[in-house]
């Protein structure tokens, strides 16, 4: 088996390449799932009509100005976003307006901290799959070899024989933390090994079906040619992302309708979307690019979306539990030798720490100019009940236990969003998840909660079924589809 990425749409050969004169579409969500649909819509010729019901593009990870108390003006972010090398989707989408991609600054390490100074690093392991276990088993700190010996070798090996088709009848039943249990590593390993990125995925293990972690740890280590570190943006999403992809979508001839709510989908000669401030909006074909709220809210809006167990499939959508990001600004910066992200576990509700001046244009600024530091804290999967100054008390005192340096600082100015929007991936869901395709010619689902046949996760789910959205909306025309690309489909072990 090759491990390279590998070309998920065929070529096809006689379709058109480009939409007649007059073909349109409305995508409904500005995120990246619906910026990847309408990208490849306008390129093809397609009217395309962007409605978004925020001010700004960019979804979950768009970008708004706040002013701090020093009169500083800051774009504020819901969290930090790591752009793996292996979201071959996602950059191509990005390509589109910095093909060198040279917003992105690499980092060169992804460390994970723990309780007593418990350290991991993924620096310099090997890229090809297999070899980069052996290396990261013979060189950590958490395994030792009575330890292996100890462990379920044919739960272990699941992982290495994921495969896109058997893995989720085999597992999706199972819990994340069952399926853990059953390896039997000794807790220190557990902990470091897997607890930290289980929790990256925002669903608790207990309530996230387990098919879904294998293919997370597929494709983002397991199964991966990329390696496991990242890049990190240099700028805020806003100046470096979503306000180039605006403009190119302008001078495509897109329309984009900011500030606006789409409120239901009607049938018209084809199909129109409702809004509240423009009227309705006609289109031979729909993408509805949205989180679950408002994709559940939508179509209990629609009647003439009407298919009644497509509906069951909607509303048996669900978020997880919620997730916080505080951001300091600093009167004083960290260390030198601090990374500029670190993951964290076993450190209370504390997932990661990330330096924003460390990499960030703007942050970097300010900090200079104050000889302080911006520091953003995550804890995913919180309590449902969970009170926003008890997190913000126990972020900053876990910040002073990985940074002690930080504990005499001065908070200048801060930030705390709590938010309940992310998709949750229960035990059993797999099998009736909501798909790009629906029972309505035209209408096309996109974002990071579908099911996708090859492996993905997060920001490059959400870029994938936005461009496989705007292939199903092409494919009325029999227009060439835009290329799709991902990590193999099955592990290194799956021939076993």
């Amino acid at each position: 088996m090759a491990f390279e990425r590998w070309r998920v749409t065929p070529k096809r050969r006689g379709w058109a390449p480009r939409a007649p004169r007059g073909a349109s579409a409305v995508v409904v969500g500005g995120g990246l799932a619906g910026l990847a649909a309408a990208t490849v819509l306008a390129e093809r010729g397609v009217g395309v009509t962007l409605i978004e019901r925020e001010p700004f593009l960019g979804g979950r990870a768009g970008a708004w100005t706040e002013r701090l108390a020093d009169g500083t003006e800051i774009q504020m972010e819901r969290g930090f976003h790591a752009f793996f090398r292996q979201y071959y989707n996602l950059r191509a989408v990005l390509a589109r307006v910095d093909p060198a991609l040279s917003f992105l600054q690499p980092l060169s390490d992804y460390p994970l901290l723990g309780p007593d100074g418990a350290r991991e690093s993924f620096r310099d392991l090997p890229r090809r799959p297999i070899l980069n276990v052996a290396a990261l088993l013979a060189r950590t700190p958490s395994l030792r070899l009575r330890d292996l010996l100890r462990v379920d070798v044919r739960q272990a090996i699941a992982m290495l024989r994921f495969d896109v088709e058997r893995t989720p009848g085999a597992l999706d039943g199972t819990s994340a933390r069952a399926y853990l249990d059953s390896i039997g590593l000794p807790a220190r390993a557990r902990r470091m090994l897997f607890d930290v990125f289980s929790h990256s995925f925002f669903n608790p293990e207990e309530e996230y079906s387990a098919a879904e972690l294998v293919e997370m740890f597929h494709f983002y280590f397991l199964g991966n040619p990329e390696g496991l570190v990242f890049d990190v943006a240099r700028e805020p999403f806003s100046t470096a992302i979503f306000a180039p992809l605006h403009r190119r979508l302008e001078v495509l001839g897109a329309r984009l309708l900011l500030g606006a709510r789409a409120e239901r989908v009607e049938r018209a000669r084809s199909w129109a979307v409702a809004t509240d401030t423009h009227g309705s909006v006609p289109g031979d074909g729909v993408v509805l690019a949205l989180a679950v709220p408002a994709l559940s809210a939508l179509v209990a809006a629609s009647p003439s979306l009407a298919d009644g167990a497509w509906r069951r499939r909607v509303r048996a959508l669900s978020v997880t539990r919620p997730f916080a990001v505080l951001r300091l600004w600093l009167d004083r910066p960290c260390a030198p030798d601090r990374a500029p992200f670190v993951g964290t576990t076993g450190l209370g509700i504390l997932d990661n720490v990330s330096l924003y001046d460390r990499f960030e244009g703007e942050s970097r600024r300010w900090a200079a100019e104050r000889r302080g530091a911006v520091v953003e804290l995550h804890a995913y999967a919180l309590p449902e009940d969970a009170d926003a100054d008890a997190v913000r008390r126990e972020l900053c005192t876990r910040l002073g236990e990985v940074y002690p340096e930080t504990r005499h600082a001065r908070i200048l100015d801060e930030r705390l969003l709590i938010r309940r929007d992310c998709p949750a991936f229960p035990p059993g869901s797999r099998r009736d998840r909501l798909g790009v395709i629906t029972p309505f010619p035209g209408i096309a689902v996109a974002g990071d909660m579908v099911a996708l046949p090859f492996p993905t996760a997060l920001m490059e789910r959400a870029a994938s079924s936005g461009i496989l959205a705007a292939n199903e909306i092409l494919a009325l025309w029999n227009v060439e589809e835009e290329p799709l690309w991902s990590v193999p489909r099955r592990g290194p072990l799956a021939w076993l």
